[in-house]
């Protein structure tokens, strides 16, 4: 059993763990602490990477010093440290890339420096320790929208991606043409139960085209002109958005399904995996074939440190980590091997 302290500064969530486990054995969330920023960046009406990284920079050492009370531990008691260094907001990923290296210098531990998609692929693993590769992944957040095999630690086959908006950038700014403020996607969730989706034509991009991959870019831009119509009313709009999304999404799924090869569950990660809408409609399709359903508990599903230190552990487990000199990196694939695509989806 070893125990792994994560940190996450990605993005707008400051976040440290203690995560003890062994890879085929039981694995313990021993404490974490996440520090939001949303009152911050909620005038913005988003995030502003500045910002962001100051309150990283301020918030994070009070908070890894109060996790590690939290647990009743000392830097000499944790294995190694694992952290987030990309892709991101890059002052973000930097102050804690930073923070996990003078710690590892001083405490002479190893540094595990985690790519911040897979913390959220392997995070099913971390709550469903009967998990096994490979499985298919759908990765959905606010930055990426991917279907990934996943095979292994570091091996991912790239199957989808988005070519414009990912899935969760669309919720929020969808969310914002209807004046729900931010965060905005759990808000749009919430207006959705209200509304009837039959009521608002909205259109499907790439619905059963053979091309394997997402677009949002014109469902957002329908929701606008839906809006600016003045014909509908605010909770059918967004219900009408989260039905298409949820059709999208099943579409590209069973595709993926049937160029993957045999899997042992459909699983999904990231932030829009904590929308209950999209959760029953993967568990369904799961259900039709004939696989187990994974997804992590909600609390697993937004950026978090637990994902970092669980990821870490598996790659401590394989003997890997990395010297303090490595870089932080804004952008790094998980399948650099991945063809291209058109569009914006070349940097996922």
């Amino acid at each position: 059993m070893r125990t792994v302290l994560g940190i996450e500064s990605s993005c707008d969530e400051t976040a440290a763990a203690l995560v003890r486990g062994a890879v085929g054995g039981s694995r313990t969330i021993l404490a974490q602490r996440i520090a939001s920023q949303d009152d911050a960046h909620r005038p913005y009406g988003g995030v502003v990477p500045e910002i962001a990284a100051r309150a990283h920079a301020e918030r994070l050492t009070p908070l890894i010093e109060a996790t590690l009370a939290d647990a009743g531990m000392t830097l000499a008691d944790v294995d190694a440290i694992a952290a987030t260094a990309g892709p991101g907001l890059i002052g973000g990923v930097m102050v804690g890339l930073v923070t996990a290296k003078a710690l590892a210098m001083a405490s002479d531990k190893p540094l595990i420096a985690v790519n911040h998609l897979e913390g959220h692929a392997l995070s099913p693993r971390l709550s469903d320790p009967s998990l096994a590769y490979p499985y298919l992944l759908l990765l959905v957040s606010g930055g990426h929208c991917q279907i990934l095999l996943v095979e292994g630690v570091g091996q991912f086959r790239r199957l989808a991606t988005t070519i414009d908006d990912a899935l969760g950038e669309a919720f929020d700014k969808s969310a914002k043409v209807l004046g729900l403020g931010y965060p905005g996607g759990p808000a749009l969730e919430r207006l959705a139960r209200e509304g009837n989706a039959k009521k608002v034509a909205l259109p499907r991009p790439l619905l059963g085209s053979p091309e394997p991959h997402f677009s949002f870019a014109g469902l957002k831009s329908a929701v606008l002109r839906a809006k600016q119509s003045g014909e509908y009313a605010d909770a059918d709009i967004a219900a009408a958005f989260q039905q298409a999304a949820v059709d999208c999404l099943l579409d590209r799924l069973r595709r993926a399904l049937k160029s993957a090869g045999e899997v042992t569950a459909l699983v999904v990660a990231g932030g829009v995996a904590a929308n209950t809408a999209i959760r029953t409609a993967l568990e369904g399709l799961a259900t039709a074939h004939d696989l187990p359903f994974v997804a992590p508990p909600m609390q697993l599903c937004t950026d978090n440190a637990a994902m970092i230190a669980w990821a870490g552990l598996e790659r401590l487990e394989q003997g890997q980590s990395d010297p303090l000199d490595i870089a932080a990196r804004p952008r790094w694939p998980l399948d650099p091997s991945a063809e291209a695509v058109r569009g914006a989806g070349v940097k996922a």
